[in-house]
């Protein structure tokens, strides 16, 4: 028994149309592979943005805790001196 003439080019149109979606339609290698660089690029910032959370919040403590951290940012941050002593500049 022959199958019909028709068989051939459907199962072909078939299987490009299933190929097009594995290549380049929504949920392809390529769209998958973008979106795991998205999710590597993402999750690096999240990284370095919470060390960096972790850095000022350890510094509002400090400045909390004492008045030591907040007398060693007014000298070095602003220039300030206390009473009586004297501020050298070296030129670089």
């Amino acid at each position: 028994m022959r199958s019909p003439y028709w068989l051939f080019p459907f199962l072909l149109l078939l299987l490009g149309g299933l190929q097009y979606r594995l290549w380049v339609g929504d949920g392809s290698f390529a769209q998958v592979r973008e979106l795991k660089q998205q999710i590597a690029d993402q999750n690096g910032e999240n990284k370095r943005l919470l060390e960096r959370n972790e850095i000022l919040e350890a510094e509002v403590v400090e400045l909390k805790k004492g008045m030591e951290t907040v007398e060693e940012r007014a000298r070095h941050e602003l220039g300030m001196v206390k009473q009586g002593e004297t501020l050298f500049l070296q030129s670089k």
